[in-house]
């Protein structure tokens, strides 16, 4: 029932959103869904679009490949037990494991406008904006998992006069090769996200074409565009699927795992090619000199903010969206019991996964009123897109020889399914929950930008007027909040793991 008790949070942000409602949009949101059947095949149109998805392509594969290689570098640097191995110091690797927490718990989105106001606008600011806080998180992964690994092996080889490097590749690459891979992959479909994320706010590529075409009304252009991206990302996806499947039952070698990392660099090559040849005359990167704050202005600006109703709305979003997030997926297929449902509802999470939340937001806010409710549910239901169809994947992994047993019993669809599948599921689901939970928490900044709402609606007011010590303060706070929740969210991962 934990697991199904979150999904209360849809009845307070529905409230607000059904009366907040206005006569108007009944009549929008037809065009909108009417807009899903008959996209625009204006050759104009496609041409613009699939140029915007070059774009958006190249700057994810770019982004994905330089923040790998260099994630996995700092995550073997901020290892103790590879320092351990070389029988060095461990002080500077944990010094380095505490310090990749700030890159990281500045989302993507607020790297790239600091960016572009001191780079200007520029193809590599989105690769940058990508590559920073990623290859954090993925130095954090691969540090944990480093740390978490059977050493007896890696012991016993420098035991026998191994060099360390040696030892290391040969008693670590093939459980390491198999992290690599499956979060890997992972990563290279939030970059494909992040990458439309940043199109939104003006860096390029299919998001700006999106953006464009909702402000301007044109559902059936929007749709052409949506649908794009769409299908690019079902392919990914689907690749990605067999890519994890076959990575989870093969132990790779050390030429398999040498051969993803040619595949990794390679990648980000041809990113900085394509993107290159869809700039030609971009130029190099122009330094803007910034006025950094002294400390009389970092006081001023503390005062004037209004920090408890900024922190209030930045949780009260966060608690909201992660409810929806966690508790819609399975309360979805509770009451969509059967397998052409099930279907449907693997479709409905690919739509939600597609349309990026300050898209949701604007078309939101054409026919209701902006209030934080509008923010929530458009955190809450993109979220629960990338909940479901990890839930949906690990049911159709899961044994269902209790869910036939309770069947047979004579019990009900939905009670076979809730105790016979859900129920021993719902830990990892959980566990997963508080895991995004925090990256909810990172992703309020996006709608708050847009919907006028907690810290981020404030820090696009700072930055739209160079206030640059309110910049740095709400930054500050930012960073704070996300790595407590950061904390708080492994805590609870591991509540649920271990039960």
């Amino acid at each position: 029932m934990l697991a199904l008790l979150p999904a209360l949070a849809l009845l307070p942000v529905l409230l607000v959103v059904l009366n907040g409602a206005h006569a108007g949009g009944t009549e929008i949101l037809g065009s909108f869904l009417l807009g899903a059947v008959s996209p625009s095949m204006d050759p104009a149109l496609l041409k613009a679009l699939f140029i915007g998805l070059q774009v958006t392509v190249a700057t994810a594969l770019m982004g994905w490949g330089c923040s790998l290689v260099l994630g996995v570098l700092l995550g073997c640097l901020s290892s103790e037990r590879l320092w351990s191995t070389w029988c060095l110091p461990q002080w500077p690797a944990h010094a380095l494991h505490r310090l990749l927490a700030l890159p990281r718990s500045v989302h993507e989105l607020i790297w790239g406008l600091l960016l572009l106001q001191v780079l200007g606008l520029h193809p590599w600011v989105a690769v940058a904006a990508i590559s920073i806080p990623y290859a954090s998180l993925v130095a954090r992964v691969w540090r944990d998992q480093l740390q978490s690994l059977d050493t007896s092996c890696l012991e016993a080889m420098l035991q026998t006069g191994a060099t360390p490097m040696a030892a290391c590749l040969t008693a670590l690459s093939p459980s390491m090769g198999s992290v690599l891979v499956s979060y890997g992959g992972y990563r290279l479909e939030c970059a494909l996200r992040s990458a439309t994320l940043l199109g939104l706010f003006g860096l390029g590529g299919l998001g700006m074409d999106l953006e464009l075409s909702l402000k301007s009304l044109q559902f059936h252009e929007l749709w052409t565009g949506l649908w794009l991206l769409m299908l690019v990302t079902i392919v990914l996806e689907q690749g990605l699927r067999i890519w994890r499947h076959r990575s989870g039952q093969v132990q790779f070698r050390q030429r398999q795992v040498l051969g993803f990392v040619l595949a990794v660099l390679f990648s980000a090559g041809l990113g900085a090619v394509w993107l290159a040849q869809l700039f030609p005359e971009a130029g190099s990167l122009n330094w803007l000199p910034v006025a950094w704050p002294d400390l009389h202005s970092l006081l001023l600006a503390a005062q004037e903010l209004p920090w408890l109703p900024m922190l209030w709305e930045t949780l009260m979003l966060t608690l909201l969206a992660a409810g929806i997030a966690i508790g819609l997926p399975p309360l979805l297929l509770l009451i969509t019991p059967s397998r052409v449902l099930h279907r449907c509802v693997s479709g409905f999470w690919v739509l939600l996964r597609v349309i990026p939340p300050p898209l949701a937001v604007l078309l939101l806010l054409l026919s209701n009123q902006p209030t934080l409710a509008i923010g929530a549910l458009a955190l809450g239901l993109h979220n629960s897109g990338v909940m479901g169809r990890l839930l949906q994947e690990g049911l159709g992994e899961q044994n269902d020889s209790a869910h036939v047993a309770l069947l047979s019993s004579g019990a009900s669809p939905q009670v076979s399914w809730l105790y016979g599948l859900l129920s021993p599921r719902s830990p990892s689901h959980l566990a997963y929950g508080a895991y995004r939970s925090d990256v909810i928490l990172r992703e309020t900044v996006v709608v708050g930008l847009i919907g006028g709402s907690g810290l981020g609606w404030q820090l696009l007011e700072s930055l739209s007027s160079f206030h640059w010590a309110a910049v740095l303060l709400l930054i500050s706070a930012y960073s704070a909040l996300t790595l407590l929740g950061e904390w708080l969210s492994d805590q609870f991962r591991q509540h649920w793991l271990q039960s």
